[in-house]
């Protein structure tokens, strides 16, 4: 009995030297991975990049019309008003258009905020590319302070014929501790 308790401890030990290598190397392999699940989904405005002298290149599909809709979501809880200036736009695929975004601190207080884009459907979001958009930075508002965001983007000529519809989706969030770190 008394070599099984030793091979049982060694075991053990061995278990618990082994789970933080493999909780790190999860951790590790983490961000790889969820760039390519936002890539697959169009989650996180992980959409398609493109230069500008690519969009000044790009032939315009005059024979096709695509609905792009845009949305607004805050987190709960949020001190701010958030919306798109306007709830849908049609498009021609390779014209750059523009469109904006309102958001309003509605605290007496100075905040920061930002915004996470989504695009939906998700197989859509690699032919949807955003050339200017108030996602890529942090926004600073003063306290009550209202502010018309621009955003340009443009959908690729190559997006697949059944897609009629791309859904531009933006949730504002409070960063105001993180920026001040």
């Amino acid at each position: 009995m008394s070599g099984i308790r030793p091979r049982r401890n060694r075991r053990g030990v061995a278990l618990l030297f082994l789970a933080p290598v493999l909780m790190f190397g999860f951790g590790y392999l983490m961000v790889p991975i969820y760039n390519i699940f936002c890539e697959i989904t169009g989650l996180n405005g992980k959409t398609g990049v493109v230069s500008v002298s690519e969009v000044e290149g790009m032939a315009v599909d005059e024979e096709r019309m695509i609905k792009v809709e845009f949305t607004g979501s805050l987190n709960q809880y949020a001190p701010w008003d958030f919306a798109p200036s306007q709830a849908s736009m049609m498009v021609h695929p390779g014209r750059q258009y523009s469109t904006s975004y309102v958001a309003t601190n509605r605290l007496d207080q100075a905040l920061v905020g930002q915004a996470v884009p989504s695009v939906s459907p998700g197989r859509a979001a690699s032919y949807f590319s955003k050339t200017e958009c108030f996602c890529f930075t942090r926004q600073p508002f003063d306290a009550g302070e209202s502010r018309d965001m621009p955003l340009i983007f443009i959908v690729d000529p190559d997006l697949p014929r059944d897609v009629d519809t791309v859904t531009l989706s933006y949730t504002f969030f409070d960063v105001t501790e993180l920026s001040a770190n």
